[in-house]
């Protein structure tokens, strides 16, 4: 038990949240080689670079400089084991990384020093908030020009409506950059692209400007003096329990691309940010230090091997101590499974493992038994963690194989995809012609290159004009329906009458000619 208890409080899990190019994949590489878990950081911007970032492992990732998928990276750094999820930035795999939130017990949210808080940042601290994850802000880019750190700390106030308390601050902005002051340690930490970093003690005020007379102009030390002063005097003072509550954001500020300010912030992130907690479940609340393992599915992805057309399902460890060969029972199905190949992942690569603790991100052998949301649990009497959300798609395609030839490997790729929840498939009543549902547009791109690329299937694409997707929670198609020329009646996998409607005026009409017809905006 003690082990146990050892081996969960020095477990930090977390995903990395940001509107794209606000730096996230970058700090992610930048932690990564704190951590000794690689070597050289990956080109992140250029397409042509003959190296890629590390978390971006698909082929089309690659090419477009863009994360597509949920990375799971794993590493030990000065006795911490971490868990860190990078998350899709692109609005259109938004699905992804939501379902990712429902895995970590902190975020770490990146602001673009210049950009403030931008729309995607807002969408993703909605969850983060509704579910009460702590949340750590990282302001990157102060080696550039960007929005004074007064004016920052109002704009995640006003706008994200939560707290901010700096942790450090910044010593001038983009070509008067000078470093930043951490106020928990009382130091300087100096910045000098051509020199390296340092850390000197300053107390007060008078020392502070001691160690940056010479090195920071004058107009940059006095505009630090009256910032400090003013944030002691009207800021909010750091208050643990409310970073707990999600309802204070401690701030940083650094440079991911320079590695500047990242070193400190991962120590006091360490320091700060929660182990594994509590969950509530079916039957009462489960402690990560319960003797009994359980887990959920949060993610499956198909094809992480090409060589061996492999599916991995994804579990994050909510109590107990997991052991390979373990055998479990999955509470939908009631049925036993034995978790013989249990893998831990840094991006495309993986390793075997023996064991793993609460707040572990493990990856199985998936043979197509597992479904996004599954529980595990080490015993019979089994419960679940509740589902994991769903959204309703906004884009729809009419989609078949060029060759008929290929329909069984059509069918077989487009079930896997699915049942990774990037896209949802319907079919039509009389012909059975297949219809994909997405959230985002580039989602269709995505589904399009994995089905070429792994399943050796070309396909004929037809968008069609239709935005809104609505289940019939009573499960009679009303005749208004198959009338209609704004709307169309399909079937999700599950047999269920789904209706299309091309846009708001065309539900809102159907509405109102039925008025006893019940919609839900999700599977029920």
């Amino acid at each position: 038990m003690e082990n146990l208890l050892h081996e969960v409080n020095r477990r930090r899990t977390f995903a990395i949240i940001s509107h794209p190019d606000a730096g996230k994949t970058t700090l992610t590489e930048k932690l990564l080689l704190l951590g000794g878990a690689i070597r050289t950081a990956g080109a992140v911007k250029s397409r042509k670079a003959e190296k890629f970032a590390t978390s971006d492992w698909m082929e089309l990732e690659k090419q477009r400089g863009i994360s597509v998928t949920s990375s799971v990276m794993q590493f030990e750094y000065k006795n911490y084991k971490i868990n860190i999820l990078d998350t899709p930035g692109h609005q259109d795999f938004s699905e992804d990384t939501y379902r990712t939130l429902m895995a970590v017990d902190s975020v770490v949210m990146i602001l673009d020093a210049a950009k403030g808080v931008e729309p995607q940042t807002i969408k993703l601290f909605k969850v983060c908030r509704d579910r009460g994850i702590p949340i750590f802000t990282f302001i990157n880019k102060l080696d550039r020009q960007g929005k004074e750190p007064l004016e920052l700390f109002e704009e995640i106030e006003d706008v994200l409506g939560i707290e901010s308390s700096p942790v450090n601050y910044p010593i001038g902005m983009g070509q008067t950059f000078r470093g930043v002051y951490d106020r928990f340690n009382k130091e300087v930490e100096l910045y000098d692209d051509k020199k390296a970093q340092s850390r000197i003690p300053a107390a007060n005020l008078d020392e502070l400007r001691d160690v940056l007379s010479g090195f920071a102009d004058e107009g940059t030390i006095n505009q630090l003096e009256e910032d400090l002063l003013l944030i002691e005097e009207a800021g909010n003072p750091f208050d643990l329990e409310a970073v707990k509550a999600g309802k204070q954001t401690p701030v940083f500020f650094g440079s991911a691309i320079s590695s500047f300010g990242v070193p400190s912030f991962l120590e006091h992130f360490l320091e700060l940010a929660p182990p594994p907690a509590g969950r509530e479940t079916s039957n009462g609340s489960v402690q990560p230090t319960d003797p009994d393992f359980s887990g959920f599915v949060f993610k499956i992805q198909a094809n992480m091997n090409p060589a061996h057309r492999d599916r991995v399902a994804f579990i994050r460890i909510c109590s107990g101590k997991f052991e390979k060969g373990l055998e479990t029972w999955l509470d939908r199905t009631g049925k036993s499974v034995k978790l013989s190949q249990p893998q831990q992942f840094f991006a495309d690569s993986r390793e075997m493992i023996e064991e793993a603790y609460a707040g572990d991100i493990i990856g199985i052998y998936d043979p197509g038994i597992y479904q996004i949301g599954d529980t595990l649990c080490a015993t019979k009497n089994t419960f679940n963690f509740g589902k994991l959300p769903t959204f309703p798609p906004e884009h729809f395609a009419k989609v078949r194989p060029k060759t008929a030839l290929k329909q069984k490997h059509f069918l077989k790729g487009m079930t896997q995809l699915a049942q990774e929840g990037a896209i949802q498939i319907y079919k039509t009543e009389h012909f059975e012609e297949y219809i994909l549902g997405v959230v985002g547009q580039l989602q269709f791109d995505v589904f399009i290159y994995r089905m070429e690329g792994e399943y050796n299937v070309a396909l004929d694409f037809q968008p069609l004009s239709f935005r809104l997707a609505r289940w019939l929670v009573d499960n009679e198609i009303p005749r208004d329906a198959l009338r209609s020329t704004t709307n169309l009646v399909v079937f999700d996998t599950k047999e269920r009458p789904v209706i299309l409607f091309e846009n708001e005026f065309a539900l809102n009409w159907f509405q109102q000619k039925n008025p006893d017809v019940k919609l839900a905006e999700t599977a029920l």
